[in-house]
Protein backbone atom coordinates (compact mmCIF):
# COMPACT_ATOMS: atom_id res chain seq x y z
CA UNK A 1 0.00 0.00 0.00
CA UNK A 2 1.13 3.70 -1.01
CA UNK A 3 4.01 2.44 -2.54
CA UNK A 4 4.32 5.14 -5.45
CA UNK A 5 3.05 8.08 -2.69
CA UNK A 6 6.52 6.35 -0.70
CA UNK A 7 8.60 6.37 -3.37
CA UNK A 8 7.80 10.40 -4.40
CA UNK A 9 8.52 11.13 -0.98
CA UNK A 10 11.29 9.30 -0.45
CA UNK A 11 12.69 11.47 -3.93
CA UNK A 12 11.80 14.22 -2.58
CA UNK A 13 13.96 14.03 0.58
CA UNK A 14 17.06 13.42 -1.65
CA UNK A 15 16.78 17.26 -2.49
CA UNK A 16 18.47 17.35 1.32
CA UNK A 17 21.40 14.50 0.76
CA UNK A 18 24.34 16.22 1.50
CA UNK A 19 23.11 19.40 2.57
CA UNK A 20 25.14 20.85 5.70
CA UNK A 21 21.92 23.01 6.18
CA UNK A 22 18.17 23.35 5.91
CA UNK A 23 17.73 26.46 4.48
CA UNK A 24 14.34 28.30 3.14
CA UNK A 25 15.32 27.34 -0.85
CA UNK A 26 15.79 23.45 -0.02
CA UNK A 27 12.99 23.04 2.25
CA UNK A 28 10.87 24.67 -0.78
CA UNK A 29 12.06 22.56 -3.58
CA UNK A 30 11.71 19.52 -0.57
CA UNK A 31 8.14 20.69 0.18
CA UNK A 32 7.02 21.65 -3.39
CA UNK A 33 7.85 17.69 -4.47
CA UNK A 34 6.00 16.53 -1.23
CA UNK A 35 2.84 18.60 -1.74
CA UNK A 36 3.11 17.00 -5.86
CA UNK A 37 3.64 13.43 -4.32
CA UNK A 38 0.47 14.20 -2.17
CA UNK A 39 -1.69 15.79 -4.93
CA UNK A 40 -0.94 12.40 -7.19
CA UNK A 41 -2.11 10.35 -4.23
CA UNK A 42 -5.25 12.11 -4.83
CA UNK A 43 -5.10 14.44 -1.46
CA UNK A 44 -7.46 16.90 -1.03
CA UNK A 45 -5.27 20.20 -2.31
CA UNK A 46 -5.95 22.44 1.31
CA UNK A 47 -5.10 19.40 3.07
CA UNK A 48 -1.83 19.03 1.01
CA UNK A 49 -1.41 22.67 1.12
CA UNK A 50 -2.06 22.89 4.98
CA UNK A 51 0.46 20.18 5.35
CA UNK A 52 3.49 21.68 3.58
CA UNK A 53 2.97 24.74 4.79
CA UNK A 54 2.89 23.50 8.67
CA UNK A 55 6.28 21.35 8.03
CA UNK A 56 7.55 23.86 6.75
CA UNK A 57 7.25 26.33 9.59
CA UNK A 58 8.66 23.55 11.88
CA UNK A 59 11.63 23.13 9.65
CA UNK A 60 12.97 26.21 9.64
CA UNK A 61 12.03 27.20 13.36
CA UNK A 62 14.29 24.27 14.21
CA UNK A 63 17.98 24.20 14.80
CA UNK A 64 19.38 21.51 13.25
CA UNK A 65 21.63 19.30 15.63
CA UNK A 66 25.39 18.17 15.19
CA UNK A 67 23.93 14.48 15.01
CA UNK A 68 21.24 14.87 12.78
CA UNK A 69 21.38 15.83 9.08
CA UNK A 70 19.06 18.44 7.74
CA UNK A 71 17.27 14.87 5.49
CA UNK A 72 16.79 13.27 8.79
CA UNK A 73 15.14 15.98 10.71
CA UNK A 74 13.02 16.23 8.11
CA UNK A 75 11.97 13.25 7.33
CA UNK A 76 11.24 13.98 11.55
CA UNK A 77 8.88 16.47 11.21
CA UNK A 78 6.77 15.10 7.72
CA UNK A 79 6.65 11.73 9.43
CA UNK A 80 4.81 13.81 12.89
CA UNK A 81 2.67 15.91 10.38
CA UNK A 82 1.75 13.00 8.42
CA UNK A 83 0.80 11.06 11.65
CA UNK A 84 -1.44 13.82 13.11
CA UNK A 85 -3.01 14.62 9.05
CA UNK A 86 -4.10 11.06 9.68
CA UNK A 87 -5.56 12.04 13.17
CA UNK A 88 -2.52 11.42 15.56
CA UNK A 89 -3.63 8.17 17.75
CA UNK A 90 -5.96 5.64 17.03
CA UNK A 91 -9.39 5.97 18.03
CA UNK A 92 -10.53 3.11 20.17
CA UNK A 93 -14.10 1.62 19.44
CA UNK A 94 -17.19 2.28 21.33
CA UNK A 95 -18.30 -0.73 23.29
CA UNK A 96 -20.63 0.81 25.80
CA UNK A 97 -23.75 -0.31 25.47
CA UNK A 98 -25.43 -4.18 26.98
CA UNK A 99 -25.46 -4.96 23.73
CA UNK A 100 -23.56 -2.84 22.05
CA UNK A 101 -24.89 -2.01 19.24
CA UNK A 102 -22.77 -0.82 15.41
CA UNK A 103 -24.17 0.73 12.66
CA UNK A 104 -22.80 -0.25 9.24
CA UNK A 105 -22.92 2.96 6.56
CA UNK A 106 -21.70 3.13 3.44
CA UNK A 107 -21.84 2.98 -0.72
CA UNK A 108 -23.13 0.44 -2.39
CA UNK A 109 -20.08 -1.79 -3.66
CA UNK A 110 -17.87 -0.04 -0.42
CA UNK A 111 -17.25 -3.69 1.23
CA UNK A 112 -19.73 -3.18 4.02
CA UNK A 113 -20.91 -6.17 4.32
CA UNK A 114 -17.65 -8.23 4.33
CA UNK A 115 -16.29 -5.20 6.55
CA UNK A 116 -19.23 -6.95 8.68
CA UNK A 117 -18.30 -9.81 8.86
CA UNK A 118 -14.62 -8.87 9.43
CA UNK A 119 -15.52 -7.20 12.65
CA UNK A 120 -17.79 -9.46 14.14
CA UNK A 121 -14.53 -12.14 13.41
CA UNK A 122 -12.26 -9.37 15.20
CA UNK A 123 -14.91 -9.00 18.17
CA UNK A 124 -15.46 -12.57 18.65
CA UNK A 125 -11.10 -13.29 18.52
CA UNK A 126 -9.60 -10.29 19.97
CA UNK A 127 -12.34 -8.72 22.56
CA UNK A 128 -13.49 -11.75 23.62
CA UNK A 129 -17.37 -10.99 22.49
CA UNK A 130 -19.95 -12.84 21.11
CA UNK A 131 -21.53 -10.52 18.27
CA UNK A 132 -24.70 -10.99 16.38
CA UNK A 133 -24.98 -9.89 12.62
CA UNK A 134 -28.35 -8.22 11.62
CA UNK A 135 -29.26 -8.01 7.85
CA UNK A 136 -30.95 -5.16 7.41
CA UNK A 137 -30.32 -4.97 3.49
CA UNK A 138 -33.43 -5.28 2.12
CA UNK A 139 -33.19 -4.43 -1.50
CA UNK A 140 -30.73 -6.54 -2.04
CA UNK A 141 -32.05 -10.30 -1.75
CA UNK A 142 -28.18 -11.59 -2.36
CA UNK A 143 -26.68 -9.23 0.71
CA UNK A 144 -28.77 -11.22 3.24
CA UNK A 145 -27.74 -14.71 1.71
CA UNK A 146 -24.12 -13.47 1.73
CA UNK A 147 -24.26 -12.59 5.33
CA UNK A 148 -25.06 -15.78 6.34
CA UNK A 149 -22.42 -17.46 4.56
CA UNK A 150 -20.03 -14.98 6.22
CA UNK A 151 -21.83 -15.94 9.49
CA UNK A 152 -21.54 -19.59 8.51
CA UNK A 153 -17.71 -18.97 7.70
CA UNK A 154 -16.69 -17.42 10.62
CA UNK A 155 -19.09 -19.15 13.58
CA UNK A 156 -21.45 -15.86 14.64
CA UNK A 157 -25.26 -15.71 14.43
CA UNK A 158 -27.10 -13.81 11.69
CA UNK A 159 -30.70 -12.06 12.48
CA UNK A 160 -32.57 -11.57 9.50
CA UNK A 161 -36.49 -11.15 7.58
CA UNK A 162 -36.14 -12.19 4.48
CA UNK A 163 -39.62 -11.28 3.88
CA UNK A 164 -39.71 -7.97 5.95
CA UNK A 165 -39.14 -4.81 3.72
CA UNK A 166 -39.03 -2.73 6.84
CA UNK A 167 -35.10 -1.60 7.89
CA UNK A 168 -36.22 -0.20 11.49
CA UNK A 169 -38.35 -3.15 12.28
CA UNK A 170 -35.97 -5.67 11.64
CA UNK A 171 -32.89 -3.49 13.31
CA UNK A 172 -35.19 -3.23 16.65
CA UNK A 173 -36.16 -6.97 16.27
CA UNK A 174 -32.49 -7.95 15.69
CA UNK A 175 -31.49 -5.69 18.90
CA UNK A 176 -34.03 -7.61 21.00
CA UNK A 177 -32.94 -11.30 19.66
CA UNK A 178 -29.55 -10.08 20.72
CA UNK A 179 -30.85 -9.40 24.35
CA UNK A 180 -32.58 -12.65 24.57
CA UNK A 181 -29.85 -14.41 23.25
CA UNK A 182 -26.99 -13.15 25.16
CA UNK A 183 -25.05 -11.39 22.28
CA UNK A 184 -22.82 -8.79 23.79
CA UNK A 185 -22.52 -6.71 20.35
CA UNK A 186 -24.71 -6.22 17.69
CA UNK A 187 -23.83 -5.12 14.26
CA UNK A 188 -26.36 -4.41 11.55
CA UNK A 189 -25.16 -4.31 8.06
CA UNK A 190 -27.77 -1.86 6.42
CA UNK A 191 -28.00 -0.87 2.62
CA UNK A 192 -25.67 0.46 0.34
CA UNK A 193 -26.87 3.34 -0.73
CA UNK A 194 -25.66 6.92 -2.62
CA UNK A 195 -25.40 10.13 -0.73
CA UNK A 196 -27.80 12.02 -3.00
CA UNK A 197 -30.27 9.06 -2.29
CA UNK A 198 -32.86 11.34 -0.22
CA UNK A 199 -35.39 8.14 0.16
CA UNK A 200 -32.41 6.01 1.85
CA UNK A 201 -30.67 8.70 3.52
CA UNK A 202 -33.51 9.30 5.31
CA UNK A 203 -33.56 5.30 6.19
CA UNK A 204 -30.40 4.90 7.60
CA UNK A 205 -31.08 8.44 9.58
CA UNK A 206 -34.78 6.23 10.50
CA UNK A 207 -32.70 3.64 11.52
CA UNK A 208 -30.65 5.53 13.82
CA UNK A 209 -33.01 7.38 15.40
CA UNK A 210 -34.89 3.73 16.34
CA UNK A 211 -32.05 2.05 18.09
CA UNK A 212 -29.63 4.66 19.13
CA UNK A 213 -26.27 2.93 18.28
CA UNK A 214 -23.33 3.46 20.42
CA UNK A 215 -20.86 3.58 17.32
CA UNK A 216 -21.87 4.35 13.51
CA UNK A 217 -18.97 3.71 11.02
CA UNK A 218 -19.27 4.67 7.93
CA UNK A 219 -17.18 2.25 5.27
CA UNK A 220 -15.53 3.64 2.16
CA UNK A 221 -13.28 2.30 -0.53
CA UNK A 222 -9.90 3.50 -0.50
CA UNK A 223 -9.53 3.04 -3.90
CA UNK A 224 -12.17 5.45 -5.10
CA UNK A 225 -9.52 8.47 -3.75
CA UNK A 226 -10.86 11.85 -3.26
CA UNK A 227 -14.40 10.87 -3.93
CA UNK A 228 -14.58 8.82 -0.97
CA UNK A 229 -13.88 12.23 1.19
CA UNK A 230 -16.40 14.05 -0.64
CA UNK A 231 -19.26 11.35 0.04
CA UNK A 232 -17.90 10.85 3.45
CA UNK A 233 -18.27 14.60 4.49
CA UNK A 234 -22.21 13.95 2.63
CA UNK A 235 -22.82 11.06 4.91
CA UNK A 236 -21.35 12.48 8.16
CA UNK A 237 -23.78 15.28 7.31
CA UNK A 238 -26.62 13.13 7.60
CA UNK A 239 -25.45 10.40 10.28
CA UNK A 240 -22.80 12.04 12.74
CA UNK A 241 -20.93 9.23 12.45
CA UNK A 242 -18.23 7.95 14.71
CA UNK A 243 -15.55 6.74 12.52
CA UNK A 244 -14.12 5.74 9.44
CA UNK A 245 -13.02 1.97 7.75
CA UNK A 246 -11.15 1.87 4.54
CA UNK A 247 -11.54 -0.79 2.58
CA UNK A 248 -9.61 -2.71 0.53
CA UNK A 249 -6.16 -0.65 1.37
CA UNK A 250 -4.03 -4.18 0.23
CA UNK A 251 -5.51 -2.75 -3.14
CA UNK A 252 -3.97 -0.49 -5.99
CA UNK A 253 -4.52 2.62 -3.76
CA UNK A 254 -2.84 5.39 -3.98
CA UNK A 255 -3.54 7.23 -0.24
CA UNK A 256 -5.58 9.95 -0.79
CA UNK A 257 -8.71 8.83 1.56
CA UNK A 258 -6.71 7.89 4.21
CA UNK A 259 -4.58 10.67 4.18
CA UNK A 260 -7.55 13.31 3.77
CA UNK A 261 -10.52 12.47 5.26
CA UNK A 262 -9.44 13.10 8.93
CA UNK A 263 -8.92 16.60 8.30
CA UNK A 264 -12.20 17.12 6.17
CA UNK A 265 -14.90 15.46 8.02
CA UNK A 266 -13.00 15.65 11.13
CA UNK A 267 -13.34 11.80 12.73
CA UNK A 268 -10.88 9.16 12.92
CA UNK A 269 -10.08 6.31 10.77
CA UNK A 270 -10.89 3.13 13.02
CA UNK A 271 -10.15 0.30 11.42
CA UNK A 272 -8.51 -0.49 7.54
CA UNK A 273 -9.19 -3.99 5.24
CA UNK A 274 -6.38 -5.34 4.27
CA UNK A 275 -7.20 -8.31 2.12
CA UNK A 276 -9.93 -10.99 1.29
CA UNK A 277 -9.92 -12.90 4.22
CA UNK A 278 -12.24 -12.28 7.26
CA UNK A 279 -9.12 -11.59 9.72
CA UNK A 280 -7.69 -8.70 7.22
CA UNK A 281 -8.83 -6.20 9.45
CA UNK A 282 -6.30 -3.92 11.62
CA UNK A 283 -7.30 -1.19 13.98
CA UNK A 284 -5.60 1.85 11.89
CA UNK A 285 -2.98 3.82 13.89
CA UNK A 286 -2.06 7.03 12.50
CA UNK A 287 1.68 7.07 13.91
CA UNK A 288 2.49 3.57 12.24
CA UNK A 289 0.82 4.52 8.71
CA UNK A 290 3.27 7.13 8.79
CA UNK A 291 6.26 5.40 9.53
CA UNK A 292 5.47 2.68 6.81
CA UNK A 293 4.37 5.62 4.02
CA UNK A 294 7.79 6.92 4.90
CA UNK A 295 9.59 3.58 4.59
CA UNK A 296 10.28 3.07 8.07
CA UNK A 297 8.85 -0.27 8.62
CA UNK A 298 6.09 -0.75 11.54
CA UNK A 299 7.73 -3.16 13.50
CA UNK A 300 5.13 -2.98 16.35
CA UNK A 301 2.52 -4.51 14.11
CA UNK A 302 4.55 -6.79 13.27
CA UNK A 303 5.44 -7.93 16.93
CA UNK A 304 1.97 -7.94 17.62
CA UNK A 305 0.38 -10.56 14.78
CA UNK A 306 3.13 -12.71 15.37
CA UNK A 307 2.48 -12.88 19.47
CA UNK A 308 -1.42 -13.38 18.04
CA UNK A 309 0.19 -16.23 17.06
CA UNK A 310 2.30 -17.20 19.73
CA UNK A 311 1.67 -20.22 21.97
CA UNK A 312 3.77 -19.87 24.97
CA UNK A 313 3.92 -24.07 25.78
CA UNK A 314 4.78 -24.83 21.91
CA UNK A 315 7.70 -22.00 22.51
CA UNK A 316 9.19 -23.79 25.42
CA UNK A 317 8.85 -27.40 23.40
CA UNK A 318 10.68 -25.31 20.34
CA UNK A 319 13.69 -23.75 22.54
CA UNK A 320 14.05 -27.21 24.43
CA UNK A 321 14.27 -28.64 20.58
CA UNK A 322 16.69 -26.01 19.61
CA UNK A 323 19.00 -26.45 22.23
CA UNK A 324 19.63 -30.66 21.82
CA UNK A 325 19.93 -29.41 18.10
CA UNK A 326 16.42 -31.71 17.48
CA UNK A 327 14.65 -29.27 15.58
CA UNK A 328 13.01 -30.79 12.43
CA UNK A 329 11.15 -30.34 9.19
CA UNK A 330 7.80 -30.99 11.19
CA UNK A 331 8.50 -27.88 13.37
CA UNK A 332 9.97 -25.84 10.57
CA UNK A 333 6.53 -26.71 9.28
CA UNK A 334 4.53 -25.69 11.48
CA UNK A 335 6.53 -21.89 12.40
CA UNK A 336 5.58 -21.75 8.15
CA UNK A 337 2.09 -22.37 8.55
CA UNK A 338 2.23 -19.84 12.01
CA UNK A 339 3.74 -17.37 9.38
CA UNK A 340 1.10 -17.61 6.71
CA UNK A 341 -1.50 -16.65 9.66
CA UNK A 342 -0.27 -13.56 10.20
CA UNK A 343 -1.29 -11.98 6.39
CA UNK A 344 -0.05 -10.92 3.44
CA UNK A 345 3.66 -11.77 2.71
CA UNK A 346 4.67 -8.43 1.11
CA UNK A 347 3.15 -6.41 3.72
CA UNK A 348 4.66 -8.66 6.43
CA UNK A 349 7.96 -7.64 5.03
CA UNK A 350 7.67 -4.42 4.04
CA UNK A 351 6.69 -4.22 8.20
CA UNK A 352 10.80 -4.47 8.70
CA UNK A 353 12.49 -1.30 8.59
CA UNK A 354 14.22 -0.79 5.81
CA UNK A 355 12.66 -3.69 3.40
CA UNK A 356 9.57 -2.14 2.17
CA UNK A 357 11.68 0.33 -0.34
CA UNK A 358 14.08 -3.02 -1.47
CA UNK A 359 10.61 -4.74 -2.29
CA UNK A 360 8.71 -2.65 -3.18
CA UNK A 361 9.56 -3.57 -7.25
CA UNK A 362 9.32 -7.63 -6.12
CA UNK A 363 6.09 -9.67 -6.78
CA UNK A 364 6.18 -11.98 -3.63
CA UNK A 365 3.05 -14.14 -3.80
CA UNK A 366 0.82 -15.07 -0.55
CA UNK A 367 1.52 -18.48 -1.63
CA UNK A 368 5.82 -18.09 -1.63
CA UNK A 369 5.87 -21.08 0.67
CA UNK A 370 4.30 -23.63 -1.52
CA UNK A 371 6.62 -25.39 -2.95
CA UNK A 372 9.16 -25.15 0.48
CA UNK A 373 5.26 -27.01 2.08
CA UNK A 374 5.23 -29.43 -0.66
CA UNK A 375 8.38 -30.91 -0.24
CA UNK A 376 8.74 -31.25 3.28
CA UNK A 377 4.96 -33.09 2.89
CA UNK A 378 6.54 -35.46 0.10
CA UNK A 379 8.72 -36.27 2.81
CA UNK A 380 8.29 -39.41 5.48
CA UNK A 381 7.72 -38.73 8.76
CA UNK A 382 11.09 -40.14 9.62
CA UNK A 383 12.82 -38.64 6.83
CA UNK A 384 11.25 -35.38 8.55
CA UNK A 385 12.32 -36.20 12.09
CA UNK A 386 15.66 -36.60 11.27
CA UNK A 387 16.95 -35.25 7.97
CA UNK A 388 20.47 -36.60 7.72
CA UNK A 389 18.93 -39.70 6.01
CA UNK A 390 17.58 -38.35 3.18
CA UNK A 391 20.07 -39.17 0.30
CA UNK A 392 20.54 -39.06 -3.43
CA UNK A 393 17.62 -41.05 -4.11
CA UNK A 394 15.04 -39.79 -1.42
CA UNK A 395 15.62 -36.69 -2.79
CA UNK A 396 14.75 -37.79 -6.21
CA UNK A 397 11.66 -39.18 -5.00
CA UNK A 398 10.69 -35.99 -2.59
CA UNK A 399 11.42 -34.15 -5.84
CA UNK A 400 9.09 -36.32 -7.84
CA UNK A 401 6.43 -36.16 -5.79
CA UNK A 402 6.53 -32.07 -4.66
CA UNK A 403 6.10 -31.43 -8.12
CA UNK A 404 9.11 -29.80 -7.79
CA UNK A 405 13.18 -30.45 -8.89
CA UNK A 406 16.16 -32.21 -7.26
CA UNK A 407 17.65 -28.56 -7.33
CA UNK A 408 14.72 -26.91 -5.27
CA UNK A 409 14.75 -29.74 -2.60
CA UNK A 410 18.65 -29.67 -2.30
CA UNK A 411 18.29 -25.97 -1.73
CA UNK A 412 15.69 -26.22 1.07
CA UNK A 413 18.08 -29.08 2.54
CA UNK A 414 21.13 -26.84 2.67
CA UNK A 415 19.28 -23.60 4.07
CA UNK A 416 17.57 -25.91 6.74
CA UNK A 417 21.25 -27.22 7.36
CA UNK A 418 22.33 -23.68 7.81
CA UNK A 419 19.61 -22.90 9.63
CA UNK A 420 19.98 -25.64 12.50
CA UNK A 421 23.56 -24.68 12.69
CA UNK A 422 22.44 -20.91 13.81
CA UNK A 423 20.30 -22.15 15.90
CA UNK A 424 22.74 -24.40 18.03
CA UNK A 425 25.22 -21.48 17.62
CA UNK A 426 22.62 -19.22 19.43
CA UNK A 427 20.98 -21.68 21.66
CA UNK A 428 24.57 -22.20 23.54
CA UNK A 429 25.51 -19.06 25.42
CA UNK A 430 28.78 -20.18 25.45
CA UNK A 431 29.28 -19.81 21.52
CA UNK A 432 27.10 -16.42 21.70
CA UNK A 433 29.90 -15.46 24.49
CA UNK A 434 32.29 -16.46 22.03
CA UNK A 435 30.92 -14.79 19.14
CA UNK A 436 30.43 -11.65 21.03
CA UNK A 437 34.13 -11.47 21.85
CA UNK A 438 34.59 -12.14 18.20
CA UNK A 439 32.84 -9.13 17.05
CA UNK A 440 34.36 -6.66 19.51
CA UNK A 441 38.03 -7.60 17.97
CA UNK A 442 36.55 -6.45 14.58
CA UNK A 443 37.30 -3.11 13.18
CA UNK A 444 35.19 -0.39 14.22
CA UNK A 445 33.47 -3.01 17.36
CA UNK A 446 36.34 -1.85 19.97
Amino acid sequence: MFENLSAQIDRAFKILKGQGKITEVNVSETLKEIRKALLDADVNYKVAKTFTDNVKVKAMGQNVLTSISPGQLMTKITRDELAELMGGKNAELKMTGNPTVILMSGLQGSGKTTFSGKLATYLKTKRGKNPLLVACDIYRPAAIDQLKIIGEQIGVAVYSEPENKNAVDIAKKGIQFAKENNHSVVIIDTAGRLAIDEGMMNEISAVKKAVSPDEILFVVDAMTGQDAVNTAKAFNDKLDFGGVVLTKLDGDTRGGAALSIKSVVNKPIKFVGTGEKMDAIDVFHPDRMADRILGMGDIVTLVEKAQEQFDVEEAKKLQKKISKNTFDFTDFLGQLQQIKKMGNMKDLMGMIPGVGKAIKDVDIKDDAFKNIEAIIQSMTPAERQNPDVINGSRRQRIAKGSGTNIQEVNKLMKQFEDMRKMMKMMGNKQNMSNMMRQMKGMPGMR
